[in-house]
């Protein structure tokens, strides 16, 4: 999703694809919204580098970065490695925006199940993922670095069903 096809929604709500000049202002987003597990400026940088693997997204309101997701997907598998949208525009489709392009990522790069983890004392967002039929599949006792278990959801993508062969001339 280049800029030139970004995804306009209702509320004036555009996704595009994140690139290195949101880099600063998303890091400032992370501080703030993740202030205990924040992730380095440069590993945002080193996420982006790898196009193979990785799918980044910002959501923007007037120009204003508001929110942003990516994925990580090595085929049968996706990881959703993060997901935000700050307070001021929770509620307001913003998050299951985002999910849901991660989720068509996914299904483009043909995974079969993605997973993701979730804070235990979050329960909004694990209400999110359960409406996109996520399920909870572990925990991660003290997985974050304020002692708080993670929730290893998974979503099982279906398979695409299998084509007939073609056959020769008309034969069965």
């Amino acid at each position: 999703m280049s800029a030139e096809r970004a995804v306009r929604l209702p509320g004036g709500v555009t996704l595009r694809d994140m690139d290195a000049a949101d880099v600063p202002a998303i890091h400032a987003l992370e501080l703030r919204l993740f202030p205990v597990d924040a992730w380095p400026l440069q590993m945002f940088h080193d996420e982006l580098a790898q196009v193979d693997t990785r799918r980044y997204l910002v959501a923007e309101v007037h120009g204003g970065i508001v929110g942003y997701a990516g994925l990580m997907c090595i085929e049968p598998i996706s990881d959703v490695q993060t997901i935000a949208v700050v307070p001021e525009q929770e509620g307001k489709g913003i998050g299951s925006a985002l999910l849901t392009e991660l989720i068509a990522e996914s299904r483009r790069r043909h995974a079969q199940d993605v997973l993701l983890e979730v804070r235990a004392d979050n329960p909004r967002a694990q209400q999110l993922y359960l409406r996109f039929g996520f399920e909870q599949i572990h925990v991660r006792p003290r997985y974050y670095r304020d002692g708080v278990d993670a929730l290893i959801m998974r979503l099982q993508l279906p398979r695409e069903p299998l084509s007939p062969k073609p056959t020769e001339a008309g034969r069965p």
